[in-house]
């Protein structure tokens, strides 16, 4: 009976993981470090609100248009690739069988047997063969320009939208306190999650993602408070 290979890897999920991270990564940040300047700034909670939500659309928007072109050019380059390697199969078969068994020869494989699996792999999917082993592409590392762009946007609103509801409800005197210690918590939790769905330990990538929201919530902190102190 034919067996199938059925474990699952996470390395699957890297294409639409590292999206979502990276985009409620910076929902996070971005607008936790816009309230804290605009806070520190003016020290009104509604023009913190306002900037907050401006921010979030932005952001949102700004995330989906970069992960679409970014990843539709990285499909693009993918597709041509595939184009050439097409004719290169349809005008000279001889030429690509040997050269895709030198790759497995590169790998280890005896030359007749190299030779052989090159043969019944091309005989059964010529295109995918080469595309998987000359190429490095397969399904799990192909493009999906949608996939990214509606992960990102999603997911840096939700990040955003924590800030936003720190600063919407904590009282005046916690607000800024509150408001980065709030953020670095959700950034720690982001960061662990992260590992943790890619199989990776949890307290790098957490200390990690902390330590760059501190690092730009200060910043803007000191900026909002220079400029208030000069109007």
């Amino acid at each position: 009976m034919r067996q199938f290979h059925t474990e699952t890897h996470l390395i699957e999920r890297t294409g639409w993981l590292r999206a979502a991270v990276l985009g409620a990564n910076d929902g996070i940040i971005s607008t936790a470090s816009l309230i804290l300047g605009v806070i520190s700034a003016s020290g009104l909670r509604h023009d913190a609100l306002v900037a907050g939500v401006a921010g979030l659309v932005a952001g949102a928007l700004s995330m989906a248009a970069g992960e679409y072109v970014s990843v539709s050019s990285q499909a693009d380059t993918e597709g041509a690739a595939l184009a050439k390697e097409r004719r290169e199969l349809a005008t000279d078969h001889t030429h690509e069988l040997a050269e895709l068994a030198g790759i497995y020869e590169a790998r280890g494989v005896e030359a007749g047997l190299a030779h052989e699996v090159a043969a019944q792999l091309m005989a059964h999917d010529a295109l995918g063969a080469h595309a998987r082993d000359e190429l490095g592409i397969s399904e799990i590392t192909s493009a999906n320009p949608i996939q990214a762009a509606f992960a990102s946007a999603l997911t840096f609103a939700t990040g955003a939208a924590a800030p936003l509801l720190l600063t919407a409800f904590l009282p005046a005197p916690w607000l800024m306190p509150g408001l980065g210690v709030g953020a670095l918590l959700f950034l720690a939790v982001l960061g662990a999650i992260g590992g943790k769905a890619g199989g990776a330990p949890m307290l790098k990538p957490a200390l990690r993602v902390t330590f760059w929201g501190a690092l730009a919530m200060a910043a803007t902190t000191v900026i909002g408070k220079l400029f208030g102190a000069v109007v």
